[in-house]
């Protein structure tokens, strides 16, 4: 059952400065409107205990707006949104509270969830004029996110984890009974964080990202403001939590959350280097052809790229031009193969399709474009 803190027993941590608050949100301090994702729980409480008082030493303040999404899934989220409300008006931020609607699944509800929390503070953002939502993601929720991706296989971006800023999730191409139009498709791997102010997109910030869990709770403590605790942090039926669990021995090995997240940091670095390189290949190298969602490279320069690049390069074109969401990393390794393997051997036939994309070697050209639409797939202006 979820209960109201005073008092945590944590590991000795130094409490966040005002000094260092303000140098984790001096990037947004041009910003008129901030929306703050606030739970109730220790991340979130401290995200918007420390954002008031960034706010208070500003001259020109930016608006706050707190939103809690209550998921309707425990007994107890009503009144954690109370409470929160509650410590919104002692610091002067406006609060509102967004409700889940409709049925929720039996399984994957974690992901459900997720989903369902960034469209509404989408939704919440866009109706209050705020181009950036700020979470309480920390350093041991990155840690936990390359330990989960490495066990399901991700890729070099993946075990890159979260990024400071970046473009609000939106894969699903319907909103689930939020009353709203459906969801667009998200940018392309290569757009970088900068660029979100220039587009439609909301971006996600995660100003604590680099900071210990440890040190918000005595944050918080300090402070003498009490935040709520979610019995299902503690499921061991979540992946999340077991990976948590995992976290404990692997500290005892010496990889900590800190190591974790310095191992992401550097995968970043590489993929960031990575995907300049195809940027530039792209350049070189694909052509598009007249007509709609249709493009072209000369097979034997592809065939002489190196494997990462040229895996990446396929996958970029696919999603281009695929209707179908993300190309799934080992499904594109396996294009990939059978393509090199065509164009080394000489075939003059080849063609597969994959998300919504269909290749076709022709000779001396690689085509991807859009697949024909599946037997019994409705049309849609």
């Amino acid at each position: 059952m979820s209960r109201w803190n005073k008092s945590v027993s944590t590991a000795e941590a130094k409490s966040v400065s005002r000094a260092e608050a303000a140098a984790i949100f001096s990037d947004l301090r041009a910003l008129p409107v901030l929306i703050l994702a606030v739970s109730g729980g220790p991340d979130s409480t401290a995200l918007m205990f420390l954002a008031a008082r960034w706010r208070d030493g500003l001259k020109v303040k930016p608006r706050l707006l707190a939103v809690t999404v209550d998921h309707g899934l425990r007994k107890e989220s009503k009144s954690e949104a109370a409470a929160v409300a509650r410590l919104a008006r002692k610091y002067r931020i406006a609060h509102r509270t967004l409700r889940w609607m409709g049925p929720k699944p039996l399984t994957g509800v974690q992901e459900a969830a997720r989903i369902g929390r960034y469209a509404l503070l989408e939704e919440a953002a866009r109706q209050a004029g705020a181009s950036h939502i700020l979470t309480g993601h920390t350093l041991d929720d990155q840690a936990e996110t390359v330990l989960l991706r490495m066990s399901r296989g991700s890729g070099l971006a993946g075990l890159g984890g979260m990024k400071r800023v970046s473009v609000i999730p939106r894969r699903e191409a319907v909103r689930q009974n939020f009353g709203s139009q459906a969801l667009q498709k998200p940018l392309s791997r290569s757009d970088p964080p900068r660029q979100c102010a220039g587009k439609p997109q909301i971006c996600l910030v995660r100003p604590l990202l680099e900071i210990p869990k440890t040190r918000l709770i005595m944050t918080l403590q300090q402070a003498k403001i009490p935040y709520a605790e979610d019995s299902s942090n503690r499921s061991m039926a979540f992946a999340r939590v077991r990976m948590r669990d995992l976290m404990k021995a692997l500290a005892g090995e010496g990889l900590d959350a800190a190591q974790l997240a310095r191992l992401a940091r550097r995968l970043r670095r590489a993929d960031c280097a990575i995907e300049a390189t195809v940027d530039r290949t792209w350049d070189e190298l694909v052509v598009e052809l007249p007509g709609p969602l249709s493009l072209a490279m000369e097979a034997r320069r592809f065939v002489g790229l190196p494997a990462e690049i040229a895996l990446r390069l396929l996958g970029r074109a696919l999603d281009h031009v695929g209707d179908e969401g993300p190309v799934e990393l080992g499904k594109l390794e396996m294009l990939h193969l059978a393509l090199l393997a065509a164009c080394q051997g000489g075939q003059h036939r080849f063609r597969r399709t994959l998300a919504g994309g269909m290749v076709t070697l022709a000779d001396p050209q690689i085509i991807i474009e859009r697949a024909f639409p599946r037997r019994g797939k409705l049309l849609t202006k």
